[in-house]
């Protein structure tokens, strides 16, 4: 069952937990680590993100580093499908939690071409997957940005370019 937080317990959460302020604390991956496993509710050193860049859109795709830990897994599991409603309304909030800024590149054009574009969550065997498609163009080249702008700040060394999406 998934429990949905609300963004004010998360900013608690993340100052009384010594993180530091939320907004303004220095951009280091252990900072941003600390953020996400607030917002996230599962461990960034024991899981794997990726974003992917398709030509009709992308994917977000996490993962547990061993098949074993099902706790992390199913953190994956519920947050993801959670991700793929906020993001389908518009509310781009949780990664500017994680990534400390108000200024998550694409969001705000996202957020404002949101029927444009089509969220799916999609269970995977060791987490889940955020499909992302959109015919607009505007709102791809949202997408492009903001998925850019996550593998550069999560550093996961993803592909810049638009692939093919791999069938399934």
């Amino acid at each position: 069952m998934h429990r949905m937080i609300p963004a004010g317990a998360v900013v608690a959460a993340l100052v009384i937990g010594g993180v530091g302020q939320v907004m303004g604390a220095p951009h280091g991956q252990h900072q941003m680590d600390a953020r996400g496993k607030a917002v996230m509710g599962f461990d960034q050193d024991k899981t794997t993100h990726h974003f992917r860049i398709y030509e009709d859109g992308g994917a977000i795709d996490v993962s547990v580093k061993d098949e074993k830990d099902t706790a992390n897994r199913d953190a994956i599991r519920s947050h993801l499908p959670h991700i793929t409603e906020m993001f389908g309304q518009g509310n781009f909030e949780a990664p500017m939690l994680v990534h400390d800024t108000k200024q998550v590149p694409g969001a705000a054009d996202l957020a404002r071409l949101k029927a444009q574009i089509k969220y799916s969550y999609v269970e995977t065997p060791a987490g889940g997957r955020v499909d992302i498609v959109t015919t607009d163009q505007a709102a791809l080249a949202a997408v492009h940005e903001f998925l850019r702008f996550q593998i550069s700040d999560h550093k996961t060394g993803d592909g810049l370019t638009p692939t093919k999406r791999p069938v399934r």
